[in-house]
């Protein structure tokens, strides 16, 4: 299951991937916001963050105007490595070295069929593990030793 959140200026990019993973058979619960109102990316950043750390979610994707907000905002909750992507090979790259488990993106800055071509590669991309694991345990114990 999916963890999804975004702020007023990725509302419209979070609703169209929202239909994008109901027409591909993708579960998700909607964190919010669900409103074009102005409000605090922060909130709906934590809150994926945390239900994605505590394992009840395997993955989250976050939507703000340029992604740089909510991944900034996810990565302080312990146990996220949240990617803020592009272009598909970065996602492809988060996923596969990194084991990133939340995907950022900007919904200024990218259309939502590019939008749908990260959410697709970033999901169907598995991490590989091997040399990347030491790598990513690295990440776990800087979080750690803070």
């Amino acid at each position: 299951m999916i963890a999804l959140g975004s702020d007023h200026a990725g509302l419209e990019l979070k609703l169209k991937i929202m239909k994008w993973l109901a027409e591909n058979g993708h579960e998700y619960k909607d964190f919010g916001t669900h409103s074009f109102d102005s409000c605090d990316y922060p909130i709906y950043a934590e809150a994926v963050g945390k239900a994605v750390a505590s394992g009840e979610y395997e993955k989250g994707i976050l939507v703000c105007g340029t992604g740089i907000g909510v991944s900034i905002s996810a990565n302080k909750v312990k146990g996220v490595r949240c990617a803020l992507c592009s272009d598909c090979f970065s996602a492809e790259m988060s996923r596969r070295h990194n084991d990133a488990n939340i995907l950022a993106l900007g919904g200024r800055v990218i259309g939502s069929g590019l939008a749908e071509k990260i959410v697709w590669t970033w999901l169907h991309t598995e991490f590989e593990g091997g040399r990347h694991q030491r790598r990513v345990s690295l990440f776990t114990d800087i979080e750690n030793n803070q």
